[in-house]
């Protein structure tokens, strides 16, 4: 038989091991809980839903960045912009209806800062080539300190702070400095680190203060009247906000690769747009020697100085933190989300709000709640202290795969929540799903129409809390599917691994019979058979939509037969080999069955099959007729003729006297018929009187047979 040999390559079997039955949609998760919509619902990162605080919007601005936010003691909360609609930054005056009043404004990029002192009085901090102002009311204000009569010539001030006295701290950028600024004084050089940046300042009750920097991760503290000191080198690049608890613990959080710097510059002169920290979230490392990828990290330290990191977000950037009720309060990007942890359980944390904005950019407390500044869009929440009024979880849209029967929900946890179940058959549940059906958890099947999709939405009580959901279907059983098939001569599959430089190939011709159809998680590798002329091996690939596993029968019929009959049954893999002596010369198809039998009971098992190209089988060699030659005057003479049964000769050669094999061209030149005739002259040299011509004759697949004569001189 003819051998087509092609390159070495491994096979990886792809094999199925799911079987068909009762199956189960489950959220359990944080990241299962996360795919839902949450309204007045917390996330713990531990896995459980619970209710959450209330949460509103208060204002949306024409801008697309509030920075900065703070709160006077009559309830008025001041916003620090960007460029708003007229490309100027802005100190905006929300009062407690909402309504909003721009009492400043000014040519500089933002307004980075802005701050209610202990007199009621407000100070606004500008960038870049910033400012600092203070607003005595709509239209009046007066420069307090201009960095650019600094020595150093700061090009941006990122943050202040108000001591009881009136003292302002201030918070530099390249070059990364601290200064102290008393009423009626010259500013006072507190510190000048080797960062790029200051990029936030926190004081303490005592008077501390603590300041955090980007380039080099650090924080620092500086006590009245010591000397400044670097109390912790975080492993992040960034320290963007700071907090401090009641019992003197220092929370600080830290963004970005330490070895890559990742604070955008802002906007030069002239540019009137503003930019902000946009980082996306991945893995953290544990270490400042390794490579760090975003995300955020959150450190406290302990009044005797002794650091621990409390919590990592691997998919946000935290710009914001207060603490509130002993727990610390996390504002973050790029998914506007706010979290809750309990610095006494260090490592979890609860999602406790969604902000319809990209970034929560910093926090204003008051008596009753906390104000939320936000960024793309430019927006102001409240978070209250109250929990929300409706708490509602929509699940994420399950499917099945396929259509299916939909069963009993499960509910672990508080059984004070309210299920309800809706299914359909298009991703998009608003296109006629059905309504929504209120269900009894762990008691009584749902009356769900059976359909493709599902979702669960719960609605919970103040007392509820949801540890997971299980929603049970019974996906319809479908028939498995044959997609290739091929038929390879010359080739074996054998348990031990084929020596090298022995093997064939054994390829699909296309991706697929069925064009436009992908099988999923099967790229068809080669599968690397032993080379072996008397046998046969077919291949498939096959899939089936529930995932059952399957078996094979494989049956072969001769050409003008209308019977197939079985070569082999109860096959496991996706190939099989025989000897090509089984089946008489001639031609053949296959049809190979796959049945998802091994996960049915008998009676319910479904079929699928597929027809090969039709494939020939010829181990018979070809029959030659007599070889005759005769030698005159120095040339050998020889006729010849070669018959095969099944298929045309392929090529044919002959040695001279036991030297090297040379091609033998047929009369006609073409080798394309089962019998072909040879006529051919071979010169002789030497004297010898007597010579042996060997012929040998091969047909397409590789049989050979030899004709053999001796020539004598004429005489002898």
């Amino acid at each position: 038989m003819k051998l087509k040999i092609l390159s070495l390559l491994q096979i990886a079997a792809v094999t199925t091991l799911s079987a068909q039955g009762t199956r189960q949609w489950t959220q359990s998760r944080y990241d299962e809980f996360e795919r839902g919509k949450p309204s007045g619902v917390a996330i713990r990162s531990d896995g459980s839903l619970l209710p959450a605080p209330s949460t509103r919007l208060v204002f949306t601005s024409d801008g697309n960045y509030l920075w900065t936010t703070a709160v006077d003691a009559a309830g008025n909360t001041y916003l620090g912009s960007g460029a708003l609609s007229g490309g100027t930054a802005a100190v905006l005056k929300i009062d407690g209806q909402g309504k909003s009043e721009k009492i400043f404004e000014t040519k500089e990029m933002a307004i980075q800062a802005v701050r209610v002192a202990a007199n009621g009085k407000l100070y606004a901090a500008t960038s870049p080539d910033g400012k600092i102002y203070r607003i005595d009311g709509p239209g009046q204000s007066s420069v307090v300190l201009d960095t650019t009569t600094l020595a150093e010539k700061p090009k941006y001030l990122w943050d202040i702070a108000l001591s009881p006295k009136g003292d302002i701290y201030v918070a530099t950028g390249a070059p990364a400095a601290v200064y102290k600024l008393t009423p009626g004084g010259k500013p006072e050089l507190l510190l000048r680190s080797g960062d790029q940046h200051i990029r936030c300042l926190l004081l303490g009750p005592d008077g501390t203060l603590y300041a955090g920097s980007d380039g080099a991760g650090v924080i620092y503290r500086i006590k009245p009247g010591e000397k400044p000191f670097a109390i912790y080198d975080a492993p992040r690049h960034e320290i963007t906000a700071l907090a401090l608890g009641a019992d003197g613990m220092l929370y600080a959080a830290g963004v970005g690769d330490k070895r890559t710097p990742n604070l955008p510059p802002l906007p030069v002169q002239g540019n009137q747009a503003v930019s902000v920290t946009i980082l996306p979230g991945s893995a953290n490392a544990a270490s400042s020697n390794t490579l760090i990828p975003e995300g955020s990290e959150i450190y406290q330290i302990a009044p005797d100085g002794t650091p621990r990191r409390l919590l990592t977000l691997r998919e946000d950037v935290i710009y914001a933190l207060t603490m509130r009720s002993g727990q610390l309060l996390i504002a973050t990007g790029n998914r506007g989300r706010i979290y809750a942890t309990n610095p006494a359980v260090p490592g979890v944390f609860t999602d406790i709000a969604h902000l319809d904005a990209s970034q929560g950019m910093a926090f204003a407390p008051t008596a009753t709640g906390v104000y939320i500044a936000t960024s793309n869009s430019g927006r102001l929440f409240r978070l209250e202290d109250k929990p929300a009024v409706s708490n509602t979880y929509l699940s994420d849209v399950f499917d099945a795969g396929i259509f299916s029967q939909w069963g009993r929900i499960e509910l672990r946890g508080s059984q004070a929540a309210e299920l309800y179940l809706r299914s359909g058959n298009v991703e998009n549940p608003e296109i006629n799903w059905t309504d929504w059906t209120k269900v009894t958890p762990n008691t009584k099947p749902s009356t769900l129409i059976s359909a493709r999709y599902a979702q669960w939405k719960a609605v919970l009580s103040p007392d509820s809390k949801i540890d997971s959901v299980t929603l049970n279907y019974l996906p319809k059983n479908l028939a498995p599917m044959v997609d290739d098939l091929v038929v390879q001569g010359g080739a074996r599959m054998n348990p031990q691994p084929a020596a090298q430089g022995q093997t064939v190939q054994i390829t699909f011709p296309r991706a697929s019979a069925n064009p436009g159809f992908v099988i999923p998680q099967d790229p068809n590798p080669p599968l690397i058979a032993q080379k072996d002329k008397n046998s046969i091996t077919a291949r498939w690939t096959s899939h089936d939509d529930n995932g059952d596993n399957l078996m094979y029968s494989i049956y072969y019929r001769g050409d003008n037969e209308t019977t197939w009959r079985l070569l082999k049954d109860q096959i496991n893999e996706k190939y099989y080999s025989w000897d090509a002596a089984q089946l008489p010369d001639g031609g053949y198809t296959l049809r190979v069955v796959a049945s998802d039998a091994p996960s049915h009971n008998p009676g319910e098992t479904l079929t699928g099959e597929r027809v090969s190209e039709r494939f020939e089988v010829d181990t018979t060699p070809p029959v030659p007729g007599q070889l005759t030659a005769t030698m005159a005057n120095n040339q050998i003479h020889a006729l010849l003729e070669a018959t095969d049964a099944t298929s045309a000769i392929d090529h044919a050669e002959y040695s001279l006297d036991a030297g090297p094999w040379q091609y033998l061209e047929p009369a006609g030149k073409l080798s394309d018929s089962p019998t072909e005739h040879y006529d051919f002259t071979l010169p002789v040299t030497g004297s010898a009187a007597e010579h042996t011509l060997a012929v040998r004759i091969y047909d397409r697949f590789e049989n050979v047979a030899t004709a053999k004569t001796v020539i004598r001189s004429a005489g002898r």
